[in-house]
């Protein structure tokens, strides 16, 4: 009888992915008391990359460990590929993890590592030998099999991690904030061949992690937890553009707010005039303003520092939301400047391509499209 990793190789021959379906249901975990997650419902589709995506303490990686059988849940339901693995054990569950520690034997070579989980599997020797050496050419180590772990770099010993990951055939990957402890560059050049490669195999991924931009450009869909909950799912797109509540704006990046006073009409919103702007209309949906539900009357209207412009307190747009200030603050961090300007009461920050001075009048000119606006009542 075949095993699993010859029914696997025989089905990618034939073009047939060997991937599976993740679905959670109402999954609840708490340490000592203390609730971890709230019910937490997620389906992640065949051959789907989803990144999980929230600052520290929100859960993200105690739901990856959950699935992966390492966390016992204390209610809900966990299945791969149909088949309920809720109190399985994580060698009985099919996934592979790949953690930020890397977690590599320091004592062992390049190819014992990729290949240590085949010989627990008790593979025989030459087709571990060939299976190691797939995985070393699939993720640049050639010539490289021989040489102990810690002689590696950063980058080449993830690449080790994954390696030992992928070889045994996972139904899922599992990927523990593998890239936090690389330096800028390597880590954006290591999100890119993850990606390439997980798209090349057609595996199923979940990916933890607390960077913004590197689930933007790794993920299909994006699931941003928030205290133990699901604040939003959706693709890169979805969530950027459209996010569904404060928290998830202001997580994005949308984290310049300013009251307002407005009503929704027919296709447009009316702002009311305030003491440092004028009234305008503006237009609401497709290229137009975000405006949630419940979002009339006291509003709180979210933008990111780059996508309003300063002008001249004088040559405001009148198609655009305008705040009247002054500049406070100046920084240069590369490519464009950035302003703290005081509007009021409140400090906004803003990118412009202009160079000016603390102390400069100015106004923020904010395009109806980069606005998010929502009730101005809590914080969800």
């Amino acid at each position: 009888m075949q095993d699993r990793s010859d029914l696997t190789s025989a089905r990618r021959r034939r073009g047939i992915c060997a991937v599976a379906e993740l679905t959670v249901e109402d999954l609840t975990v708490a340490y000592g008391g203390a609730r971890v997650l709230n019910g937490v419902s997620l389906r992640v589709q065949r051959g789907e990359f989803v990144a999980l995506l929230g600052s520290s303490g929100c859960g993200k990686t105690t739901l990856l460990r959950a699935v992966s059988g390492f966390v016992p849940v204390d209610g809900g339901r966990i299945t791969i590929a149909g088949r309920d693995v809720t109190v399985a054990p994580p060698e009985r569950r099919d996934t592979a993890m790949v953690f930020q520690s890397y977690a590599l034997w320091p004592h062992m070579t390049t190819a014992q590592n990729i290949g240590y989980g085949l010989k627990l599997r008790r593979w025989p020797r030459p087709r571990i030998a060939d299976r190691v050496a797939e995985m070393l050419k699939l993720l640049k180590l050639d010539g490289l099999g021989d040489r102990n772990v810690t002689q590696l770099s950063g980058g080449q010993r993830q690449r080790v991690a994954l390696g030992r990951a992928l070889a045994v055939n996972p139904e899922i990957l599992l990927l523990d904030e593998p890239l936090s402890n690389l330096d800028a560059r390597i880590r954006m050049e290591l999100r890119h061949e993850i990606r390439a490669l997980q798209q090349r195999l057609g595996i199923t991924a979940v990916h933890v992690t607390h960077d913004r931009e590197e689930a933007m450009v790794m993920a299909d869909r994006i699931v941003i937890l928030n205290a133990g909950s699901i604040a939003q799912v959706g693709t890169p797109e979805e969530v950027y553009h459209r996010p569904a509540s404060r928290f998830v704006a202001s997580f994005l990046g949308a984290e310049n707010v300013v009251a307002l006073v407005a009503r929704p009409t027919d296709g447009a919103l009316d702002i009311a005039a305030g003491p440092d702007h004028d009234a305008v209309r503006l237009p609401v949906g497709e290229g137009g303003v975000h405006v949630a539900d419940g979002a009339a009357g006291s509003i709180a209207a979210h933008f990111r520092s780059e996508a309003a412009r300063l002008v001249g307190s004088g040559d405001a747009p009148a198609d655009m939301l305008v705040l009247r200030g002054r500049i406070t603050q100046t920084a240069y961090p590369g490519g464009r400047w950035r302003y703290g300007v005081m509007v009021g009461a409140t400090s906004f920050l803003v990118d412009d391509d202009e160079r000016r001075s603390v102390g400069d009048a100015v106004a923020i000119a904010i395009p109806p499209s980069a606005l998010h606006c929502f009730p101005a009542t809590g914080t969800a």
